[in-house]
């Protein structure tokens, strides 16, 4: 029942994404119309059939049920142009539908009222997109195991829910709980979001096989993309998290060929999670519990089902230099911090994504933090520049489904970690942190409501800073110059940023450390004698550029 309308501040007008071509179909995907804002979906009620030998999905429905905010007769959902809808119900009645790219408009037959709850029930069928390079440009992944077996998964982070199920697919609106009943031929499992509430066996007519049908249900609102299944050969175990006499499920579904190694590989989930409670607060789903389910591709965030596809390697697909040579699984690690950035606390807008993103990423510092201390973590992102590309701003264009640079991750991460470097008080980041996390679970935000929460609890007005990390694609360039006189040195130093911005930077010369407050304009500052070798800008500690001139 998540539905915030997006209220877009005048803060930061410009933005100065490079310009591009976007049609209608992306505005009746990113943009909240009043034929999506009159009602708040309250639950979805999802009912598969899956079908892997013709790759469809097939005698499958929807229902949503909703409660009006506004008098209407009219409303939008979305599916897929390729997916057919065979009809939509309401109060045992069938309902006119028209078409309008993915964008699926329903006519009611008489004015539904202001407060009033209703559902409606889509049929549909269809083979849904399929994922080219998933989980960036996704869909569903039809695969097949080591064992020759199906094993089918979906990703669908900006490529859209809708690509395969019917429903109000823009970030703003969550239901307040979900149940995903799946029905697979008896030799396969599937696996969603939540809980397992019931099995049961039959012929299907529908798929004219022996089936499973297994019924899962989410307790906690969840935002469309994190709706998943995972259909295969696997096999399941389990371990318990304890905290405060209080037992969170930790289940792991893998293929069966890969239990051994999963057993072994999944120890490092309980050291995570309790650096990530120290940091963030309680884990958000403590009721529906924690799972990672083996994925045919690399990893999602998918609530309280993560995928995980890394192979069972340290790194990055085994590749430790991007986790400047330590011993930990990336994917395991940045998905799960995914359940308080981005699940748990869920933006409007991918316009919006570097709260997710940047805040995702920078959970990884704290972890080597937490897990290998302060040297360790300055080094770990520092490490995180080389992914910065600067090529164009991190927020993206507002109600057209557009995001902005894949920045958000990497650049994201630097500029928390600068942010804590102005602040320059480790208990009152650490608890800026969490009360972040804490105040605004279970919620959807735009980016500048989190600015305000910052700028609130700091008592600084940190509006230029977050408009040149975030709205400019090029970072600060603190610019100095030393002059000698006599045995003494003079520092003259300036910004080089947008108009206005004054950030602190820290140095160091000699046995002394100092911090600047540097503005556009040149300033001095006399530094006495000392060992020129030994001046220092902490650009470890603040994510700049800097020129000697």
């Amino acid at each position: 029942m998540r539905c915030i309308v997006a209220f877009f501040l005048s803060f930061f007008l410009i933005n100065s994404i490079c310009a591009q071509n976007f049609s209608r179909k992306d505005s009746l995907r990113g943009n909240l119309t009043s034929l999506r804002t009159c009602y708040d979906v309250i639950f979805y009620d999802l009912f598969l059939n899956v079908d892997e030998n013709s790759k469809s999905l097939v005698g499958s429905s929807n229902s949503i049920h909703f409660q009006a905010k506004e008098n209407f007769n009219k409303i939008q959902i979305d599916l897929a142009q390729n997916m057919q809808i065979n009809k939509i119900e309401f109060l045992n009645k069938d309902l006119n539908f028209e078409r309008d790219f993915d964008a699926v408009y329903i006519y009611f037959p008489k004015q539904i009222k202001k407060n009033e709850f209703h559902k409606i029930k889509v049929y549909y069928e269809g083979q849904p997109k399929k994922a080219k390079n998933p989980p960036w440009d996704g869909g569903f992944s039809w695969k097949q195991d080591k064992n020759n077996n199906p094993w089918i998964s979906v990703s669908c982070q900006g490529t859209g829910a809708s690509t395969w199920w019917p429903c109000k697919d823009h970030q703003s609106d969550e239901p307040d709980s979900m149940q995903i009943t799946g029905v697979v031929r008896s030799s396969l499992q599937f696996i969603s979001n939540g809980n397992l509430r019931n099995q049961k066996e039959y012929f299907s007519e529908v798929l004219n096989s022996n089936v499973i049908e297994s019924c899962w249900f989410v307790s906690y609102p969840i935002n469309n993309y994190n709706v998943t299944l995972y259909i295969g050969d696997y096999i399941h175990f389990s371990d318990i998290y304890v905290k405060n006499k209080d037992t969170l499920m930790l289940d792991y579904y893998v293929l069966k060929n890969n239990l051994a190694k999963a057993k072994n590989h999944f120890k490092q989930v309980k050291p995570m999670l309790r650096c990530f409670e120290n940091y963030f607060g309680k884990y958000p789903y403590w009721n529906d519990g924690y799972a990672l389910v083996e994925a045919p591709y690399l990893g999602m965030e998918h609530q309280s089902a993560i995928a995980y596809g890394n192979n069972y390697l340290a790194g990055y697909r085994g590749n430790i230099s991007y986790i400047d040579s330590l011993n930990f699984d990336f994917i395991i690690l940045h998905e799960t911090g995914h359940e308080w950035w981005g699940n748990s606390i869920t933006t409007n807008d991918i316009a919006d994504m570097w709260v997710h993103e940047g805040f995702c990423t920078y959970s990884e510092v704290l972890y080597v933090e937490c897990m290998y201390g302060y040297d360790k973590m300055l080094s770990y992102v520092n490490n995180q520049k080389k992914n910065v590309k600067n090529d164009r701003p991190i927020i993206g264009k507002y109600n057209l489904n557009f995001k902005g640079s894949s920045d958000m991750y990497s650049k994201g991460s630097l500029m928390l970690h600068t942010l804590r470097n102005v602040i320059n008080k480790d208990s009152s980041w650490f608890k800026l942190i969490k009360d972040i996390s804490i105040d605004f679970k279970d919620k959807n935000v735009d980016g500048v409501e989190i600015i305000k929460y910052i700028n609130d609890r700091t008592e600084l007005d940190l509006t230029k800073f977050f408009k040149q990390y975030l709205y400019h694609r090029q970072i600060p360039t603190l610019e100095y110059k030393l002059q000698k006189h006599g045995a003494h040195y003079t520092l003259l130093y300036k910004w080089k940023a947008i108009d206005g911005f004054n950030m602190p930077v820290k140095i160091n010369y000699g046995t002394k450390d100092k911090i600047l407050s540097p503005t556009s304009i040149w300033q001095e500052l006399d530094l006495g004698f000392f060992d020129i070798e030994t001046f220092n800008v902490r650009d470890d500690l603040f994510f700049i550029r800097v020129n000697k001139m």
